[in-house]
């Protein structure tokens, strides 16, 4: 069975990787990506619009499945090399967290859920997949 993954960006960098059609997680380190799996859910949260920025966003920005083939570097035009992974993103709606905290297993009665996510890229489970997709109102088809 596939797993299922809320991986941490700024919501820039998420529209940017849905454009791109990857996954790029905790500053582009490989580690992470080796964990997951063709055929995997990845959930993206932003906690920011913007890197560094302060003003909360809070929102679950992007929903789709890791495609084929393993993680490989990418050579950016300042010659940072960061990790990345193949994603075929859904369409999907940019929806606020809050609402959905007291129903997910990794927030429900946690006043510190977001400690957790710091590493970038937590495992969740299947059933908070689906409730995730659900709300952010997946069609089914790429976008």
């Amino acid at each position: 069975m596939p797993s299922a993954w809320l991986a941490v960006a700024c919501a820039k960098h998420v529209r940017r990787a849905k454009v791109d059609g990857i996954i790029q997680v905790s500053h582009g380190k490989a580690a992470p990506l080796r964990r997951i799996r063709p055929g995997d859910g990845i959930v993206y949260y932003s906690p920011t619009i913007q890197l560094g920025e302060r003003t909360p966003y809070r929102h679950l920005t992007a929903i789709g499945t890791v495609a084929d083939g393993e993680p490989y570097r990418f050579d950016m035009v300042d010659g940072f090399r960061p990790w990345r992974c193949n994603v075929v993103w859904m369409n999907s709606t940019e929806i606020p967290i809050t609402p959905l905290l007291p129903s997910l297993s990794f927030s429900s009665g946690r006043k510190n859920w977001g400690l957790a996510l710091r590493r970038g890229l937590v495992r969740i489970e299947e059933r908070d997949f689906m409730l995730i997709r659900e709300a952010m109102r997946v069609n089914g088809s790429p976008g």
